[in-house]
């Protein structure tokens, strides 16, 4: 029989409830999805900040309703809803990953032999380790049901004199290695940066930095972050092929978080919402 998973719930909670009034932390068995029963809650009035966590999820949700499923350990999977209410809500998916990927690496190891694989990041959210190996994936969702007694309360919302929406934060990580069936390239794995490494631990190390990351962007937006993002960007200067068929080159983000890319047509600012970008075929290492 497997042991129950020691989480640290309170540690969390201690962290994060003096930035985050009324915050609460939840860790469940098993749900269908933790960033759906955030929303599901939301939509009953519920908009308080909520840290939930699964040990298992049966419907989970990845970008562009791609499933992630994991057994109980074998991943991180959670999900931090709070009203925000940011000038510009561009680039929040990348800042979010540039968080996650300092809390687990705060530095990157040099691109030797011998060393820890780097995190980098892939945009528009997702965590890759050395030689295009997923680690982990963002999903950020918004809706416009927030109460304004709400909003004024959790994100001092009136700052920017623009109206808060109810945003939830899903990452889900890989912290065993999985199997690489029916994949390109096997997954990566927390294992792989930090043996010994597990759920509860990397729980600790992300959650109250992101909130402080939320609450920054809330402020002021991706520019600030971009710097950041471009040290762990695993696309820049590769070659890689949109949605729509065009070829073309990676050369980073821009202030407001889309992807940069010089194709036969000049210069294109790419954001998430038009389009996906994938690596050419042929890539060279991160």
């Amino acid at each position: 029989m497997t042991a129950p998973i020691r989480w640290p719930a309170e540690a969390v909670w201690e962290a994060v409830a003096p930035l985050l009034p009324g915050f609460t932390v939840e860790v469940l068995p098993s749900i269908d999805s933790t960033n759906t029963e955030l929303m599901r809650r939301a939509r009953a009035g519920q908009t308080e900040p909520t840290l939930l966590v699964a040990e298992q999820q049966t419907a989970g949700r990845g970008r562009l309703g791609r499933v992630w499923q994991s057994d109980v350990g074998a991943s991180l999977m959670l999900s931090l809803g709070l009203p925000l209410a940011p000038k510009d809500w561009s680039g929040l998916s990348l800042a979010v990953g540039v968080s996650v990927a300092e809390s687990l690496q705060p530095a990157l190891p040099p691109l030797q032999p011998g060393h820890s694989p780097r995190i980098g990041l892939k945009w528009p959210n997702d965590l890759w380790l050395s030689g295009d190996r997923k680690l982990g994936g963002i999903l950020v969702e918004t809706a416009s049901f927030v109460s304004p007694q709400a909003a004024q309360a959790a994100s001092g919302a009136s700052q920017h004199g623009t109206a808060a929406r109810y945003v939830v934060v899903g990452i889900g990580i890989n912290v065993q290695p999985r199997s690489a069936e029916g994949m390109s390239m096997p997954p990566g794995s927390l294992q792989d940066v930090e043996p010994g490494l597990d759920a509860p631990a990397a729980l600790l190390r992300i959650v109250p930095p992101l909130v402080a990351m939320l609450q920054g962007f809330e402020a002021c937006g991706f520019a600030p972050v971009q710097p950041r993002f471009a040290a762990r960007d695993v696309l820049q200067g590769r070659p890689v092929t949109l949605s729509d068929g065009q070829t073309g080159t990676a050369h980073g983000v821009g202030e407001d978080g889309a992807l940069l890319v010089h194709t036969a047509q000049g210069m294109q600012a790419v954001t998430s919402a038009e389009i996906s970008v994938r690596p050419a075929v042929v890539a060279a290492p991160l």
